[in-house]
């Protein structure tokens, strides 16, 4: 007997597959984030953090990766900020006047010794209410730092075997680095990683502050005649952050898995640059023919008196000017450190 019920019955036996398939899309999240330049030990733990949000949804929540196809490096806290891409990279020091709160990260000679010593401090520092609310502004969360060793010097012409010889060169230095290449007497300029090598090639800069992976990375090493190998003026920070109102928009369970991935991918991004970045780094300028200078201790803890205190002076006087808790801050980085 034909009824109601026999004829719908195969068609809703059909639609289950399509239910449960409209479930799953429902379910799934994908996240844009914008990096630059290629991938190296500076994006290594973003590729893990990718690797094990995935693993640990079952894909149902995946970080799409992308390398210069969303935003330029300078602009990734704009992105952020209107939420053009949920995640992003970014360096202080590119645009200080927008994040002033973590650039006390990057004053001179700070005595950080160690890649695992500089993301202790600054996911501490991390935590500080100044500085949430200073990123708060661009809506924007701060997940993990990008821990880097101290920069050094690789340039072309002629060796500065002594501090006089920086007198006059151009260098491709940003934020304390580029006041420490100034009190030697070098002229700081700025611009991004990816312009730097072309600068290099065409005479406008003669030198370049990196940090070793950046060198390979961006080629400077392959025009490269000599290298400091202990002027460890400091470095830049250079977080990873999140739209806050795309982390607060995660499920419970979302939520956990990208928090909870934060340790070990940095935990991994430590041991590749300390196990493989660093020591490639050597029989690289061994490759290449670069000269090698190092300074006597004197002469650098000279350097060091001259130029850390006034600089962090500076930089208290300067954003407290702007409404920063800026030697509260300072005392907790120094705290942090010691």
């Amino acid at each position: 007997m034909f009824t109601l019920k026999r004829l719908l019955t195969p068609i809703l036996f059909a639609a289950l597959p399509l239910l449960y398939a409209g479930q799953a899309i429902a379910e799934s999240v994908v996240w844009n984030v914008s990096l630059w330049g290629k991938r190296r030990a500076f994006t290594e733990h973003v590729e893990k953090l990718k690797e094990l949000v995935e693993k640990k949804t079952n894909g149902e929540f995946r970080l799409n990766i992308s390398y210069g196809g969303l935003s330029k490096n300078r602009e990734n806290l704009d992105g952020i900020s209107i939420g053009a891409f949920e995640m992003a990279q970014f360096c202080a020091g590119y645009h200080r006047d927008k994040n002033p709160s973590i650039t006390v990260l990057e004053l001179p000679y700070l005595g950080v010794k160690s890649l695992e010593q500089e993301r202790k401090i600054s996911q501490k520092l991390y935590k500080h209410p100044a500085v949430k609310k200073d990123l708060a502004r661009w809506n924007a969360t701060l997940l993990m730092p990008s821990p880097l060793p101290q920069y050094n010097i690789l340039g072309v012409g002629k060796p500065p075997t002594s501090f006089d010889g920086f007198k006059g060169l151009s260098v491709r230095a940003t934020g304390g680095i580029g006041k420490a290449m100034k009190e030697l007497g070098a002229v700081p300029t700025s611009m991004s990683a990816t312009e730097v090598r072309q600068a290099l090639d065409s005479g406008v800069i003669k030198a370049v502050a990196f940090a070793p992976h950046a060198h390979m990375s961006f080629g400077t090493v392959e025009t490269g005649k000599w290298w400091t190998t202990n002027l460890n003026p400091g470095t830049l920070n250079c977080p990873v952050v999140v739209n806050t109102d795309a982390l607060a928009a995660l499920s419970k369970k979302h939520r956990k898995a990208l928090l909870s991935a934060v340790k070990p991918a940095l935990d991994h991004y430590i041991d590749h640059y300390n196990n493989k970045t660093l020591k490639a780094w050597g029989p690289k300028l061994d490759e290449k023919g670069i000269q090698r200078i190092t300074y006597s201790k004197k002469d650098l803890k000279a350097l060091k008196s001259k130029v850390a205190k006034p600089a962090a002076e500076a930089w208290i006087k300067q954003n407290a000017a702007k409404g920063l808790p800026a030697q509260d801050l300072y005392d907790a980085l120094v705290k942090a450190i010691k």
